[in-house]
């Protein structure tokens, strides 16, 4: 039977090999698990924020044998991240959040969407740059009054899926952004000072080597370099 390589941590045990039958079978299970959180999920997000009482954490490990038994993920990677090309592998972990699901009487809190500012990928890392959000006074991350509560929405080329990648699009300043709704990236390109961009932006580079975004205003259009 055929094997898949799984990427462990070298610091906790070597590469484990898996028969692909049991693969499939557990993938089965993690599609299916994940196709009825989403359904039931609605429009919530989760802010990965988690308030832990350390007495019951405590308690748990005792109880538990000194580790929480939290189920396992498997997420199809490669060796080299920014080489698609390099040996596939298969990545195990677990998720913090699926301990709240080992402590009794857990819950959920409900708060508003300008109570944080997640970043899961550099398209939310660009838009937390630009002016689309403020620092208050008490040192909290916020969208600018100007947002009305709603966060631009950013798609990078996958180029920029790495922060050093991103920056060089960005040496000379991250484009305003405070007006935004939708910003789009196709290609390689650079963007000059003094560029703002409103309303529904796609820049594209359909061509070789990169090309820079010139300053000026840009509105609902699609820049073609």
């Amino acid at each position: 039977m055929p094997t898949r390589r799984v990427a462990t941590s070298p610091l906790r045990s070597p590469t484990v090999v898996l028969r692909c039958a049991s693969l499939r079978s557990v993938r089965r299970r993690m599609r299916k698990l994940s196709k009825t959180r989403r359904s039931t999920m609605g429009a919530d997000f989760n802010t990965n924020n988690l308030w832990v009482d350390l007495v019951q954490l405590k308690s748990l490990f005792e109880s538990a044998g000194g580790a929480i038994p939290l189920p396992v993920m498997l997420n199809d990677k490669t060796v080299d991240p920014r080489d698609k090309k390099s040996t596939k592998v298969i990545q195990l972990e677990t998720a913090m959040g699926a301990a709240i699901s080992c402590f009794a009487g857990a819950k959920a809190i409900c708060i508003p969407r300008t109570r944080f500012a997640p970043v899961k990928k550099c398209d939310d890392l660009l838009a937390l740059r630009s002016d689309a959000y403020v620092l208050t006074e008490d040192f909290r991350v916020e969208l600018a009054p100007e947002r009305e509560g709603k966060p631009p929405l950013v798609k990078l080329d996958d180029r920029y899926k790495f922060v050093d990648a991103m920056d060089t699009m960005i040496p000379n300043g991250v484009p305003s952004l405070k007006f935004c709704k939708k910003l789009t990236v196709v290609g390689e390109i650079e963007f000059a000072a003094g560029v703002v961009l409103k309303g529904e932006v796609k820049i594209q580079n359909a061509g070789e080597g990169k090309k820079v975004v010139a300053a000026g205003t840009y509105e609902d259009t699609t820049v073609e370099l």
